[in-house]
């Protein structure tokens, strides 16, 4: 009988198929830690085993340079709570002080969210008690402003066009949410700016949620137009130049939805310099939106005071205001002679607002490059009275 030895490399192979087949290989997520590449996985500690309490993990995610980060999550299961006050998921733009994109809980998925860099910031947070296995997500790099499925923000660059809050319209908008759009017009024109629907939570300060618009290319070197919050949408906004408008959401309920046109350049590029007034813009209609706390902050100076001269020249009425009181300065330029002092204002639409020599008034507006104050027709401008004094002198000595 033939030794059994020189049998075996024949049966090895048939040895082998017969085995079962090795379970596939599960990654093992940790708390936090630092990823790079074209693409990858983040996930919670232990998933897709229940998460631990009192834990606060960080992942620092890096695409190639000139790429933005994409992150989609497959899963997410997390203690519910309309604020997420317990257990949470936060995503920055940037490794270190970069904007809140989002922060997300229970078990509802948000769309993809896109970073305005190469670098973006994932952090779980939970308290004492877990309710959940997790989250895993996929990032990914892309072009910038290629994506147009992400979940709030981006660059708009057409023509004409609307954006909304996400969730509009079939429920409230999420909690601890930062949306920013990057409005830019093209060559030799502007941009004007209109709400259609608002619902965004009241605050005679607008402290907590609000959309607020800026003229700018960048929001930290950007002069902010205005600060709204509430149900009452603000009057048609002008981006003047070549202007960008950033607004941007902080807020846990409720819905916005904003659309945008471009107009002709030249039709307002005076009212920068010239101070030229437009048909365009003065067939808006003439009325004051909101109260005096809705506009003190959105307003470059805040003064009252008495038209003790006001002529009109080209279209727009060039008037001198003596000076009752001074409650945001900005860079309008006052002049004092004695005790009393005097500031000079253009209204660009001579009758839009009306104001008339000999009475007093509230201003509030913006402020040109000259120092004169220049009020549109959506500037806050009311009649002074004495009781007035008391709420201004309170917004005089808070913080905007």
């Amino acid at each position: 009988m033939p030794p059994a030895a020189p049998l075996l490399p024949l049966l090895l192979p048939l040895l082998a198929a017969a085995r079962p087949a090795a379970a596939p290989h599960r990654p093992t997520f940790a708390c936090g830690g630092v990823v790079s590449g074209e693409s990858g996985f983040i996930g919670s500690e232990g998933f897709p085993g229940v998460y631990p309490p009192n834990s606060k993990c960080t992942w620092k995610i890096t695409v190639p340079e000139g790429k933005v980060v994409v992150l989609s999550f497959r899963y997410l299961d997390l203690e519910s709570d309309n604020l997420c006050r317990y257990d949470f998921v936060d995503i920055y733009n940037g490794h270190a002080n970069g904007q809140r994109i989002g922060r997300f809980c229970g078990t509802v998925k948000p769309g993809a969210l896109v970073s305005n860099s190469n670098k973006m910031l994932v952090q779980m947070t939970s308290d004492a008690n877990t309710a959940g296995s997790g989250f895993i997500a996929k990032f990914s790099a892309a072009e910038p402003h290629e994506r147009g499925d992400q979940y709030c923000g981006g660059r708009l660059e057409k023509p004409s066009g609307s954006f909304q809050t996400p969730n509009w319209p079939e429920r409230d908008y999420p909690a601890g949410v930062t949306c920013s759009w990057h409005i830019v017009a093209p060559k030799n024109q502007l941009i004007e700016l209109k709400f259609e629907k608002f619902d965004v939570e009241r605050d005679n300060y607008c402290r907590y949620d609000y959309v607020a618009v800026f003229n700018g290319g960048e929001i930290n070197d950007a002069k902010r137009i205005g600060k709204y919050c509430g149900d009452s949408p603000p009057g048609g906004l002008w981006l003047l130049w070549r202007s960008c408008a950033y607004p941007d959401f902080y807020f846990p309920k409720r819905t916005a939805c904003i659309c945008f046109k471009f107009f002709n350049f030249n039709l307002l590029c005076a009212l920068q310099k010239g101070l030229k007034p437009t048909v365009a813009l003065c067939q808006q209609k003439c009325k004051r939106s909101g109260t005096l706390e809705s506009n003190y902050c959105s307003s470059n100076f805040v003064i009252t005071g008495t038209v003790i001269t006001a002529i009109t020249r080209a279209g727009s009425l060039h008037a001198t205001i003596s000076i009752i009181n001074v409650y945001k300065e900005g860079n309008l330029a006052i002049q004092q002679a004695g005790k009393s002092m005097s500031a000079k204002i253009v209204v660009v639409c001579k009758q839009c607002p009306l104001i008339r020599r000999g009475l007093n008034y509230i201003i509030m507006g913006q402020v040109e490059e000259d120092g004169r104050g220049k009020v549109l027709p959506n500037s806050f401008v009311t009649s002074f009275k004495t009781k007035n004094q008391k709420i201004l002198n309170a917004l005089k000595n808070r913080t905007c």
